[in-house]
Order: C-alpha cells, then sequence, then structure tokens
C-alpha cells in the first residue's frame, strides 16, 4: 500500500466520531415486508384451491338439500340446521360413531403394541437379518392400499383362500373351507383390523426402531451395574425416551384409523347389514349411493369434529412433552 493511500485512510478513520458504527444501506422495508408472501404464494394458492375450497364449499352443502337432483339441474334449497338434526336423531349416527369409536382405539392400540414390539426385535437381531426384516416391512408398506385389500379379499376368499385351509388344518374350528368372513359382522371386522394394523406396523416399527437408536447406551450400562432386569431397563428408560415419539405415533394413527374407508369399503363395503359401516362409510353410502348429497356433507363436518376434539388431547399432550425436553 502506498504511503498517500496509508495517510487517507488514516485520515478518514480519524474523521469518523467514536462510537458511532457506518449506516448500513438502506433497504426497502415495504419489499422485505411483503418478500415472504410473494414465496409462499405459489403454495398458499395450491393449498386454497385444493383445500380451503372444498372445505368451504363442504361446509356450504351442508346447510343445503343438495341431493341427485341438483347434480343436474343445479338447483337446490338451503334449509338452514334441517340435515345436522335429522343426522343427530338417527339411530345410525350414534350405532356408526360407536363403531368407529371403540374399533379406532382397537386398530390403534393393536397396531402400535405390534410395531413397538417389532422394534424392539431388530433391535436384538443381526446386522443381515435386520436388514431383511426392514425391506420386508418398506415394502408391506409401501403396497397400495387397493392392491393389499384385494389380496386380502383372497387369502381369506371362502372355497380357496390360504387362511381358510390352514384353519381346516389346524382340526380346531372343523371344516373351514367355504368360511365367509365378510358375512358375518365380527369376522369381517376382525379381517379389517388384520389388515389395517398389517399395513400400520411398518411405519410404527421403523419409526419407534430409528428413535431407539437415538438413546445412549450409557444408561442402559448404568441400570444394569446398578442390578436392574431387562424388562425394567425397557419400562423405565426406553419408554421413557420414547414418550415422544409414541404420543406422535398415537396421534396419527388416530387420525389414520378413524377416517380408514378404503380397506373397509373393499373388503366389505360396509356389510353385512351395515354392520361394518364407520362414520366414513356412513358418509359414503348416504352421498353417493342415497344421493343424500347435503346429508353426507354434515356428516363429514361432524366427524371432522369430533376428530379435532378427540386428537386435541393427544395434540396437547404432544407439544407438552415436546417442551419438556
Amino acid at each position: 500500500m502506498s504511503s498517500s493511500t496509508a495517510t487517507v485512510a488514516d485520515e478518514g478513520v480519524a474523521a469518523a466520531p467514536r462510537g458511532r458504527r457506518p449506516r448500513a444501506p438502506r433497504r426497502d422495508s415495504k419489499r422485505s415486508r411483503w418478500a415472504p408472501l410473494w414465496l409462499i404464494s405459489p403454495a398458499g394458492i395450491v393449498m386454497v384451491l385444493v383445500i380451503v375450497a372444498p372445505i368451504a364449499f363442504l361446509v356450504y352443502t351442508s346447510f343445503t338439500d343438495y341431493d341427485q337432483r341438483s347434480l343436474f339441474t343445479g338447483a337446490y334449497d338451503a334449509v338452514g340446521l334441517q340435515q345436522y338434526t335429522d343426522i343427530f336423531s338417527d339411530p345410525d349416527f350414534y350405532r356408526a360413531l360407536a363403531l368407529t369409536l371403540w374399533f379406532t382405539a382397537a386398530m390403534v392400540l393393536g397396531s402400535v403394541l405390534i410395531g413397538v414390539a417389532v422394534s424392539e426385535l431388530l433391535t436384538r437381531l443381526g446386522t443381515a437379518m435386520k436388514y431383511i426384516v426392514t425391506v420386508v416391512l418398506i415394502f408391506a408398506w409401501g403396497m397400495p392400499n387397493v392392491a393389499s385389500s384385494q389380496v386380502w379379499n383372497w387369502l381369506f376368499q371362502p372355497g380357496y383362500g390360504i387362511v381358510n385351509w390352514l384353519l381346516k388344518q389346524l382340526h380346531i374350528f372343523g371344516d373351514t373351507t367355504n368360511l365367509s368372513w365378510a358375512n358375518d359382522k365380527w369376522l369381517a371386522l376382525l379381517c379389517i383390523w388384520l389388515l389395517v394394523v398389517w399395513q400400520a406396523v411398518p411405519f410404527i416399527a421403523l419409526t419407534t426402531y430409528a428413535a431407539q437408536t437415538q438413546i445412549d447406551p450409557a444408561y442402559r450400562e448404568a441400570a444394569r451395574i446398578d442390578g436392574a432386569s431387562e424388562r425394567r431397563i425397557y419400562f423405565s428408560i426406553t419408554l421413557n425416551f420414547l414418550k415422544p415419539t409414541l404420543l406422535l405415533i398415537t396421534v396419527l394413527s388416530i387420525i389414520w384409523d378413524f377416517n380408514v374407508f378404503n380397506q373397509i369399503w373393499l373388503v366389505t363395503q360396509g356389510g353385512p347389514d351395515n354392520a361394518t359401516a364407520t362414520l366414513g362409510v356412513w358418509t359414503y353410502m348416504t352421498a353417493f349411493t342415497s344421493f343424500k348429497i347435503g346429508t353426507g356433507a354434515a356428516i363429514s363436518v361432524v366427524t371432522t369434529v369430533l376428530l379435532m376434539v378427540i386428537s386435541a388431547f393427544y395434540v396437547r399432550r404432544l407439544l407438552k412433552s415436546g417442551e419438556d425436553l
């Protein structure tokens, strides 16, 4: 650096007031304020068109007598709360609600318990067997609902179903070759329960196993040194660390299982005699079989509100658990 340049720089520094930093270039505050909105606008427009607008139309339709005639003529009348009054005075609503609640609880409980058990099994397998089980779980999880439900129908098909053949070989239930699972309420529910749990276990097992691998082994080693049994270690240490993950899995399972439709419709179509018609199936049958679209929209709104109320407790626990970490 030349002496003249250094002198000019020193004079500039000396001339600057002490304790004052150079001003940053002024930014256009208005542009910076609107920039985030412009960035999220494409996704926001898609969400409005795909989610918000259909929901708003659904709520609006629930206050009308929209039916098959309206599909062709476009004519319908506003009926206020009449659709909701009819729903809450219909015994089928309470039957479908009771079936949905306890069947959802059974599916969530079964899938979570079996999924956690499989995740614990993964921690005890060797490397080769662990990869094999993981690949099998991923393939089972990745199978589409329609395809897996159709395969389930073949497995439980009367006459040539492999499940009926295996039961016959046990010589416990007699000749089950022509047993029709879909024509008996409890057998149909058991068949659907097995299908839903089979589809849910891979996600729960892999998610829980990933959470288990993050637990510091030092905690288990310290417990073993203190003389704790493996059972005590699992319930006192492992499950304690898995609480946030299990809460999240439970919330997601409640939402998914409460809205189960494909498996029920493809296996039994709500039969026999609507014995397996949950709220989702009853909504579909009301709106698209009986073409009482306004009533079906009202049932959908009520179902959504019920699901939000049921999930609110678990979501609150989940957020509270996250704050405690």
